[in-house]
């Protein structure tokens, strides 16, 4: 049977969910040996910021959560000052907080966020994607390669420099 895969806006019901899939992302990147999320961040209260704000997505299977992401227009203050440089000076899509569900880790889904997210930027019109990611997130990283993203250099987020990748979709 088909998997019926769809991407939506959080809301504040979904709260413990995410917050349960963003635990077991960040003791994944502990287990990992990462620093990322290591020092409190994302906790419940950046889930509830982003839901609030109309940031915070969720990809369902089935209907069921799979994946939370925050997806936030035009507005990421540490993506001005960019030890490099990216590959436009439109608007664009900032992709954080990007979690896999353990029952869902290991079937791609990523990718088909990804896949959701660009469709997303396509059908509002704007032009980029931006999105950072530590350097020791491997898997993250291989994602935005075979997803076409560019490297366009390191930015400092929440206290450690992180790579920046961008993808022109107009």
């Amino acid at each position: 049977m088909a998997q019926e895969i769809k991407l939506r806006k959080a809301e504040i019901e979904d709260r413990d969910i995410i917050w349960n899939i963003l635990q077991q992302a960040i003791e994944r990147r502990r287990k990992d040996g990462s620093t990322q999320w290591q020092e409190g961040y994302p906790n419940l209260g950046t889930v509830e910021s982003d839901i609030a704000k109309g940031f915070g997505y969720v990809m369902t299977v089935n209907g069921e959560i799979s994946v939370y992401v925050a997806l936030i227009l035009n507005d990421e203050p540490a993506y001005s000052t960019i030890e490099g440089a990216w590959l436009s000076n439109g608007e664009f899509v900032v992709v954080h907080r990007v979690a896999v569900d353990e029952k869902f880790a290991g079937q791609g889904m990523v990718k088909i966020l990804f896949d959701h997210i660009e469709e997303f930027t396509r059908s509002h019109g704007i032009q980029s994607i931006k999105v950072d990611t530590n350097y020791d997130n491997i898997p993250m990283l291989k994602i935005l390669e075979n997803k076409g993203y560019s490297y366009c250099g390191e930015v400092v987020l929440a206290g450690g420099v992180r790579k920046a990748f961008e993808k022109i979709i107009f």
